[in-house]
């Protein structure tokens, strides 16, 4: 049997009030931006081979989108590839909306081959520098590109305007780590910016192309998406004043490099004030803090160059990046990051908090099926939080939520460790290196304030971690060396400006607390972004309530969700 809604005429004065209420909706988010992204394989040629490699609309990396604060932007998305695929908006809220936060079993089931999707992606509060990237298997090696978000029209940068900018997207291709681009041309001031790449090696050329404007400033806009490593960067005699990260204003401070991890964005300016006459390499040099762990030696360089080339001398000037090992040149970077925190863009740290959590950060072992593995002790690797890994499930966990599936998941994730022991300790006992396995949430309530304390920990070996936390930006509070102390290193708390991030490093052997508000209903993705650390395990759900009033419940499912 059939049913049916019997269509009515409705009252003119009904007609108007919703037709004002779509007004003010559209008005209050902004313009709305509509792209279509195939993804498909294409034919790649770097270091004199050819490969298939996963592209979008046919490049390497994918489309910049653009948009002003408060946009929307409307993706459809066609996968024409011959693998499962989903895109994920890094650092963009999604506020009520994680139907197209873009997880693979977790927002969604994946978009299989000849299936669409249409994402709805909306920004709120974001400004800066951020990007997408594909949230299906390793994908993403070759499906991301950039987010830019300009200031709201009417309103500007909170700090001097650029004569121009550049992105750079750092990524992982080929045999070794390489440089990935955005190729643009800007027409400022009526002067001719232009970025021109030189396929030759590891050379990237960035070529400032403006008669009599010697002396500029430009804004690089930085995106990490390696797999695995995290890199200093640098540009020989260049000074970097560091203004945003992840979508967020920072205090503005000076530099000779940057220390980025795989899944962060940084906004630097750069002042165009050297000879011109010489050329200036840039360069990026793994950050390997895991003792014994392998990582890439290479130092990936590409050079900075003003003016035609014809115009300079053979003198090229090397920068000097700390060395590969350096965490106090990691450290001392990290210290000196803090919110802008101004009259035009506040903060709001949690200052009284409700929900304490505790999680470890681990890297296990686990016993092979058959033969023996080629990892430690014959075993294979595996990650944990708190010592579960997580499984991915075979229907998306936010679908089994909303619609109350039973047998998907648990919302019984350990708010604490399971076992407290000496996390950054040496010689820690065997039985720690087994993890647990189960596709487990924590459930919190809506609007409660939150501290997180991620530790990191020396079983098997200690790393740094960049931890991701999908639709929310968090605040981070604290970090250190060893092993949180409660008593004493909540003390220490940066509560007046501390940086606002959506991707945070944990030290090497140490801790990070971070703060914010559960006001974004939904079910959210927390892992490391690392790459292989991620498909080990080490990852978990957050499900944030609904609220009690209609906005600040989870929004219905889309029609052209993707089915298991």
């Amino acid at each position: 049997m059939k049913m049916g809604v019997k269509n009515c005429p409705k009252p003119a004065g009904m007609l108007a009030i919703l037709f004002t209420l779509a007004v003010l909706i559209q008005s209050s988010y902004g313009r709305i931006h509509h792209h279509r992204f195939v993804v498909k394989s294409s034919s790649y040629t770097r270091l004199c081979s050819t490969k298939k490699i996963l592209t979008v609309n046919g490049k390497f990396p994918g489309p910049t989108l653009k948009a002003s604060r408060g946009d929307s932007l409307i993706i459809q998305f066609h996968n024409k590839a011959e693998y499962n695929i989903t895109l994920h908006w890094h650092g963009v809220r999604q506020p009520r909306n994680p139907w197209s936060d873009g997880a693979e079993y977790v927002n969604q089931c994946p978009i299989r081959p000849g299936e669409k999707f249409t994402y709805k992606v909306q920004l709120t509060t974001e400004e800066g520098t951020m990007w997408w990237h594909a949230h299906s298997g390793w994908a993403r090696a070759t499906v991301h590109g950039m987010i830019i978000v300009y200031p709201e029209p009417g309103t500007g940068y909170p700090f001097p305007k650029p004569y121009a900018e550049v992105p750079i997207i750092l990524g992982s291709g080929g045999k070794r780590m390489r440089w990935t681009y955005q190729e643009m041309q800007i027409r400022l001031e009526e002067n001719q910016y232009c970025l021109m790449l030189t396929l030759s090696m590891d050379n990237l050329v960035i070529c400032i192309h403006a008669p009599n404007k010697h002396g500029e400033r430009y804004l690089l806009r930085i995106v990490s998406a390696i797999m695995d490593e995290n890199v200093f960067f640098s540009i020989a005699h260049h000074k970097f004043t560091l203004v945003g990260t992840d979508g967020f204003y920072t205090r503005p401070f000076q530099t000779d490099y940057i220390m980025i991890t795989p899944g962060q964005s940084m906004d630097v300016l750069l002042e165009a004030d050297q000879p011109s006459s010489r050329l200036y390499y840039m360069a990026a040099r793994a950050y390997s803090s895991a003792f014994g762990a392998g990582f890439d030696k290479t130092t990936t360089t590409g050079i900075l160059q003003y003016g035609r080339a014809s115009d300079h001398s053979s003198s090229t000037v090397f920068p000097r990046l700390p060395p590969y090992n350096s965490t106090r040149a990691s450290t001392e970077f990290s210290r000196r990051l803090r919110s802008l925190a101004s009259r035009e863009h506040p903060i709001d740290v949690p200052l009284k908090v409700d929900t304490h959590l505790f999680f470890t950060v681990s890297v296990n072992l686990i016993d092979c099926r058959g033969s023996s593995c080629k990892g430690p002790f014959g075993k294979r690797f595996s990650a944990s939080l708190n010592n579960v890994s997580f499984v991915q499930p075979s229907v998306d966990i936010l679908q089994a939520y909303y619609h109350h599936i039973r047998g998907v998941f648990e919302g019984n994730f350990p708010r604490n460790p399971p076992v407290k022991f000496d996390y950054t300790g040496k010689n820690l006992p065997d039985n720690l290196l087994t993890s647990d396995f189960g596709t487990r949430a924590l459930v919190l309530e809506y609007n409660a304030s939150i501290e997180l304390i991620l530790q990191g920990t020396n079983v098997l070996a200690s790393d740094n971690h960049p931890i991701h936390l999908h639709g929310y930006g968090f605040y981070v509070v604290g970090w250190g060396f060893g092993n949180f102390d409660p008593e004493k290193d909540p003390l220490g708390y940066n509560l007046v400006d501390p940086p606002q991030e959506t991707t945070v490093g944990i030290p090497n052997n140490g801790w990070v607390a971070i703060r914010f508000r559960a006001d974004n209903p939904g079910v959210w993705l927390l892992h490391c972004h690392l790459e292989r650390h991620q498909s080990w395990g080490m990852s978990t759900i957050i499900v944030v309530k609904n609220g009690d009033t209609a906005q600040t419940r989870l929004l219905p499912p889309p029609h052209d969700l993707p089915s298991c």
